[in-house]
């Protein structure tokens, strides 16, 4: 009887569950109790400034960009705020995520999409500032660029590759005039390869010549550290006819020459870009194209040419020379390795202008 009864008010349980969950005037769940507001500050992951532009022209819009911000939820975000601060040439942004959660259904935590932000700065603000950097909330450093006075302009330049910028026995080489491009060897390591030669005989001549000449191929590459293995085939003297199959050919490892020694070396290279700029100019962006000898090549960039007012310099490290090395890609800003290079430049050989 008791099992019964058990039974029953388990089953009348259920059914009370069952008719509460089906009420028209249910809903989900609210995140939060009602009139409770939460005001605090999300965070940003990354930032730059101007899409990685070296210079930023003073007076003009500042584009700064932020990736991966938190604001908890997706309803969260009230505002994205902007906080300055100067110390000595240097101006320092640091963005700030202001976020509002109240009751309403939101999903949560999120990472918002990138967004950019226009930050416009007059430039009597930025007098005696040359540089700004962007920070976050922990004080480090995201992104920084270079705030200067005057002009950037766009050009573009074709320069022609001598077929003698593939010899190693011409350079140092450049070509004329500026903007030029100059090859140099860095080192050189010599080396010695081992071979011997190997009688090769054949199943089925083709032709059959009055004189025959030996021809030894040679491989296309070289093994270190062990006997190379070269085979000797025969040939028509007097005419291009086929002495013998390729396919009957039977080298014979038991018929070696003496062991005989290639030297060779090992060149290692490098190529650079170098225009003469404007003193304390620098050059903003650098695009380059395919660098092939007996072609000419194609270089883009933006040149900076300081106002008369601006009293900083470069940022190149030379005030008057801007040198790219186009092998790393990337702009050499070592003052001892420009100079070792301008010297380089004016005592190498001028290749011909076609």
């Amino acid at each position: 009887m008791m099992r019964i009864l058990q039974k029953i008010l388990l089953l009348s349980c259920l059914l009370l569950a069952f008719w509460a969950c089906s009420q028209d005037d249910d809903g989900p769940l609210a995140l939060s109790s009602e009139n409770v507001v939460y005001s605090g500050k999300g965070f940003f992951v990354w930032s730059d400034l101007d899409s990685g532009k070296i210079i930023h022209l003073a007076g003009d819009t500042l584009y700064m960009h932020l990736d991966s911000i938190w604001m908890f939820s997706n309803c969260a975000l009230q505002k994205i705020g902007l906080v300055d601060s100067f110390a000595d040439t240097v101006l320092f942004l640091m963005p700030q995520i202001h976020i509002k959660t109240t009751n309403e259904d939101c999903a949560a935590p999120y990472y918002g999409p990138d967004t950019t932000i226009k930050v416009l700065i007059d430039e009597k603000s930025l007098k005696g500032i040359s540089l700004i950097k962007v920070k976050n909330s922990r004080d480090s450093i995201l992104d920084s660029i270079v705030v200067r006075r005057g002009e950037i302009k766009a050009d573009t330049f074709e320069i022609y590759i001598d077929t003698l910028f593939d010899s190693v026995h011409s350079l140092p080489l450049r070509t004329v005039k500026s903007p030029s491009i100059l090859k140099v060897v860095d080192s050189m390591t010599p080396r010695v390869f081992l071979w011997r030669t190997m009688k090769t005989k054949c199943e089925l001549r083709v032709d059959m010549c009055k004189d025959v000449v030996y021809d030894t191929l040679y491989p296309s590459s070289w093994r270190m550290g062990d006997t190379n293995l070269i085979p000797v085939r025969a040939a028509c003297a007097d005419s291009d006819s086929v002495y013998c199959l390729s396919s009957r050919w039977v080298n014979d490892s038991t018929s070696l020459g003496k062991v005989q020694e290639r030297p060779d070396t090992i060149w290692y290279t490098s190529t650079y870009y170098m225009e003469t700029i404007p003193e304390c100019g620098a050059v903003d962006q650098f695009n380059k194209g395919k660098f092939k000898s007996g072609t000419k090549f194609v270089v883009g960039r933006n040149l900076y040419t300081p106002a008369e007012s601006e009293q900083f310099c470069g940022p190149s490290t030379r005030k008057n020379l801007y040198v790219y090395d186009l092998g790393r890609n990337r702009y050499v800003a070592d003052t001892v390795d420009v100079d070792s290079l301008y010297s380089i430049w004016k005592s190498a050989t001028v290749a011909k202008k076609k």
